[in-house]
């Protein structure tokens, strides 16, 4: 059993910036990746980065050069720079297994809501 707990999201004006946090706890030696995802209203739950015990990281093709994925001991983070209105979403936090870069997602946060006003 592994609980994910996100926190860090809020209100911000386009351009500015975010740090999201998810603490990881339980059974979390059955963790090797950990990843965040997003769900915009009336759209599908998209992967937007992830980290590997390796700390190999993986980004969707929106995010790279804004955003950063980083781990430290059983919290992985989300630095979101330059946000834009469109990144406005619920962002959860995941954990799982990967395979060269396909993963695996077993646990899952209850998300935590980021705003990003015009």
């Amino acid at each position: 059993q592994v609980q994910l707990v996100e926190s860090g999201g809020g209100l911000v004006q386009a351009g500015g910036s975010l740090r999201l946090s998810c603490a990881a706890s339980g059974t979390i030696f059955s963790i090797h990746a950990m990843g965040w995802h997003r769900q915009a209203p009336g759209k599908q739950r998209e992967l937007v980065a992830a980290i590997t015990s390796g700390s190999s990281t993986n980004y969707a093709d929106f995010v790279k050069g804004r955003f950063t994925i980083s781990r430290d001991k059983n919290t992985v983070y989300l630095q979101m720079n330059s946000l834009k209105p469109e990144d406005t979403a619920v962002y959860y936090c995941a954990a799982g297994s990967s395979v060269s870069s396909r993963y695996r997602w077993g646990f899952w946060g209850q998300g935590t809501q980021v705003s990003v006003s015009s």
